[in-house]
């Protein structure tokens, strides 16, 4: 089994319950307020990774500089997320918005170089389809 695909496992449920959950929060406080309290969930994760490196982080400039910035636009995402649920079905918000990774692809495409082969492109094409579908 690929080593890869473990985490990616992981992180397809973790993720499905990450744009679930938020249905059922912002029945009880709104977007803005959720996503403080997100935070504080994150820094607990965090809190348990620290220690897991035993406070030896790595500090490249531009490495800290990505993880920033990712962690930015993670964090935007999750709010216009919740304020997406907010206002609709999780249903169509979930699957919409899941199809982010067209813009990863077209990125890692376009700067890192990588490619995808006929049955790679074949299946991310159906993907796609079957999310449109889902919420149309």
């Amino acid at each position: 089994m690929q080593t890869w695909l473990t985490p990616t496992f992981g992180a397809l449920m973790l993720w499905g319950l990450w744009s679930f959950i938020p249905k059922i929060t912002t029945q009880y406080i709104g977007p803005k307020s959720a996503i403080i309290y997100e935070v504080f969930g994150a820094i607990l994760i965090a809190t348990v990774v620290l220690f897991s490196l035993n406070f030896r982080l790595d500090t490249h400039p531009r490495g800290i500089a990505l993880a920033i910035t990712t962690g930015m636009l993670g964090f935007l995402g999750a709010l216009f997320f919740l304020m997406a649920v907010s206002k609709g079905p999780v249903t169509l918000v979930a699957a919409f918005s899941a199809l982010y990774p067209i813009v990863s692809i077209l990125l890692a495409i376009s700067f890192l170089h990588e490619s995808l082969t006929l049955k790679q492109g074949v299946g991310i094409i159906l993907a796609i389809l079957a999310m449109v579908l889902v919420a149309a």
